[in-house]
């Protein structure tokens, strides 16, 4: 209440005092402000307005005052009637169908229009000319708290990305930083909370942006109210004290962690996160609690884990690029140490498996199930830099043994359990991949583990849940079998080079290369050849047919031509793709590999000629005539790729005008003739076999002709007996003679059965 108000209402209670007509008028007229409550817009308006206050309620109160008892009894019975009249009168107006409806559509039409108003203002500059402003003003803090409403309204339009490129300029930049300055400043003596918030709100939006000026020149004073924040939480739940812990405390937290995430990508913020030792902050959260605490403390805890979880997600971002930081402070084992104290929960009340199985509800484990998954994605951040004293570092600490342990809740059918397992995988690949101790580390348990999860198939692959990830990451763990001969004849021994060909057979196109990769690693071991030969499929289908059918397919995909029978049509282009022949007119430079060069490294053509050089051309088994044809392809791909190769360098000097010397042109033709002819030479080799085969086929049709022609005589010949009188007597008669002597025959070998039965028994 302003101070001019108690100055007027002074000044006509001294004049009224002659007058006593309007005495009962401004009797009433104060009641009535007397039973209002007075307009708080802001909680520092308790502050800020409190002496004003007092002095204007003194002032009244002495206006108030009556001197006969007629008048107690008319504004105490004035005061009750207004007080009833009103209550009725509100109920009326709120139950009045009409203006429920007015007001419905009067929010109607302002929402209809609300955003292209926010439009209407962006182009006019409006953000920037808000923010720039938003400091300015007599009473602290209005005019910074309207313009956060007007900014946050249109940064909540359809026009979100201009706003945010107009409070990207260095003015607001700046502008921010000092608004953010004051209300933390102010902060303390009760301000609003939701401000600070909503300007950290703006901070996040402009850090998204990689093209705002100096957004690092925010981050110290992030850094300090982050630093102090994160030391009094921790501070409070281990001593109980009282702080503030309400709502708008643990966004400012929240926001305060996702900002870090987004300054991580400036190497400047970086610098600073070092300077004010950021990464000792955030491990402070990694420790486990040590006990349960009391029931006071309970919504304590409840917001310590949320801004765990809010932490964790955040190293995965700043470890990698403040690893020193991060090995200094020791994270490997903070983290492990808080993995091992999840997964001990998990596993002693029977979490997370066939028997008990999850549920994400509360109480129900959901807690530690997110804290073992952002641990893992903190761990396979720090591995996939290949940094050697990181990963040294968890071998020592038995990360190998504990992560493989962890791999015991794979038996939950859940997305986030797929990607735990999917990390958990990538994460023994980069530890076990290119060492031969930590392979042997990785032993009978990591074995068990790969094939568990070869057996699952790719049935499930496109699902939606991950399965897809998890059969990659499965495929790709088995690097950390290969190279050590325990654990690679224990996986053979186990049926994981089947399984691998199972999967070959049954999974996408995508998994196709990887999949031969391994096979081709495994084949360095001597027992993996008569394992894949003599593999089988549901359909019969062997090892080398299903190599060469994925070798059609894949020329399918490629564009190569091939005549109906899958034989060679231009022997001068024994292997060219589409993409290849499209390009053939234009040059590249001398450092980068040519096209035939690049189809050999992308396509499956070359492991697949690889895998079946180690497997052998000779004698495979289960080979149709489609995949003999396929096959003379494939025995002579090496030589087709090298004269293709130079076909392409003598194509590339023509383009260039180089001429070669006589002698490099006599090669360069020699060349390319070797490979005609060798093209030639492998039509007519498939030409010899699809001759082969139609004569097989010939000779087979004639055979079942003749078998046919001789089954037809054979039925004249036998209506011809049956229905000749003379020549069925012939044959009674001839019947009828050999009877006796048959009979003859019948009693002499039963005679001899019994007697050979006699001697059996004397003998014994």
């Amino acid at each position: 209440m302003h101070p001019f108000c108690a100055k007027f209402l002074k000044s006509a209670g001294r004049k009224l005092r002659n007058v006593n007509v309007y005495q009962f008028l401004l009797q009433q007229r104060l009641c009535f402000l007397l039973r209002i409550p007075f307009l708080k817009e802001k909680v520092s308006d308790d502050l800020i307005y409190a002496q004003d206050a007092i002095n204007f309620l003194s002032c009244l109160g002495s206006y108030a005052a009556v001197s006969t008892d007629l008048h107690v009894f008319l504004v105490f019975t004035h005061f009750l009637v207004m007080r009833e009249i009103n209550r009725h009168f509100s109920t009326f107006k709120i139950n009045q169908k009409a203006i429920k409806e007015d007001a419905r559509l009067f929010i109607s039409f302002s929402d209809r229009f609300a955003d292209l108003n926010c439009r209407s203002m962006l182009d006019a500059g409006a953000a920037q000319i808000v923010c720039l402003h938003m400091n300015g003003g007599d009473l602290p803090g209005r005019v910074l708290s309207s313009s956060s409403e007007i900014l946050w309204t249109l940064l909540d339009s359809s026009g979100r990305d201009d706003a945010v490129a107009q409070l990207c300029s260095l003015d607001c930049v700046v502008s921010l930083k000092e608004a953010f300055s004051s209300v933390l400043a102010l902060t303390s003596q009760g301000f609003d909370l939701q401000l600070r918030n909503y300007l950290l709100v703006f901070t996040s939006l402009i850090a998204e942006n990689p093209n705002c000026p100096l957004v690092f020149c925010l981050t110290k004073s992030l850094n300090v109210i982050f630093e102090k924040n994160v030391f009094l939480f921790q501070v409070e739940i281990s001593s109980a004290q009282k702080l503030t812990h309400s709502k708008e405390d643990l966004k400012m937290k929240k926001l305060l962690l996702n900002l870090l995430i987004l300054l991580s990508r400036n190497v400047g913020a970086v610098q600073l996160f070092r300077e004010e030792l950021v990464m000792v902050s955030l491990l402070r959260f990694v420790n486990p609690p040590e006990k349960q605490p009391p029931s006071p403390q309970r919504a304590i805890l409840s917001q310590q884990e949320e801004l765990q979880l809010q932490a964790l997600e955040t190293l995965v971002s700043i470890a990698p690029v403040m690893l020193q930081d991060y090995m200094s402070c020791q994270g490997n084992t903070q983290l492990l140490l808080l993995l091992d104290w999840c997964s001990k929960y998990f596993f002693s009340r029977g979490l997370g498996t066939e028997t008990v199985p999850y549920k994400s509800g509360p109480g129900n484990g959901n807690r530690w199930k997110q804290q073992m998954q952002r641990c893992i994605r903190v761990l396979r951040a720090v591995t996939s830099l290949g940094e050697q004293s990181v990963n040294q570092d968890l071998s020592d600490q038995g990360a190998i043994h504990q992560l493989l342990g962890n791999t015991r809740f794979s038996r939950t059918k859940m997305a986030a359990v797929n990607e735990m397992m999917s990390n958990i995988q990538l994460i023994l690949s980069a530890l076990c991949e290119t060492d031969l101790h930590r392979k042997e580390l990785f032993g009978s348990e990591g074995v068990e583990m790969v094939v568990h999860f070869l057996k699952k198939g790719a049935k499930n692959f496109y699902s939606g849940l991950g399965y897809n990830k998890l059969l990659i990451s499965t495929i790709d763990c088995v690097s950390c079998i290969i190279g050590c001969c325990i654990t690679e004849n224990e996986f053979l021994w186990k049926d994981g080079a089947g399984l691998l060909m199972d999967l070959l057979r049954s999974s996408p196109r995508c998994v196709h290369s990887i999949i031969l990769s391994i096979l081709l690693d495994l084949c360095n071991n001597p027992n993996t050849r008569p394992l894949v030969l003599g593999w089988r499929d549901a359909d019969g289908l062997t090892a080398p047919g299903v190599l060469l059918q994925l070798w059609r397919e894949e020329e399918e995909e490629l564009g190569v031509l091939r005549d109906k029978n899958g034989g060679i049509v231009d022997p001068e282009k024994p292997l060219l793709t589409r993409f290849q022949d499209e390009i053939c007119n234009l040059t590249f430079p001398a450092n980068a590999p040519s096209a035939a060069v690049l189809e050999t490294m992308e396509s499956l053509r070359g492991k697949i000629y690889l895998l079946l050089s180690n497997l052998g051309f000779q004698d495979l088994p289960g080979l149709s005539v489609g995949d003999h044809v396929t096959l003379g392809i494939v025995k002579r791909y090496l030589d087709f790729k090298v004269c293709e190769v130079w076909n392409e360098i003598r194509r590339e000097l023509s383009l260039d005008g180089v001429k070669p010397i006589t002698s490099d042109e006599k090669a360069l033709h020699s060349i390319s003739k070797t490979l005609t002819e060798a093209a030639q030479s492998v039509m007519v080799e498939q030409s010899r076999v699809l001759e082969e085969q139609k004569q097989q086929e010939i000779q087979e049709e004639m055979r079942v002709y003749t078998e046919q022609e001789l089954a037809a005589k054979s039925w004249e010949k036998l209506v011809a007996r049956t229905s000749n009188y003379n020549i069925l007597k012939r044959k009674k008669h001839l019947k009828s003679k050999l009877r006796p002597k048959e009979a003859v025959d019948d009693r002499r070998q039963k005679v001899s059965h019994q007697h050979s039965v006699f001697l059996w028994f004397l003998s014994n």
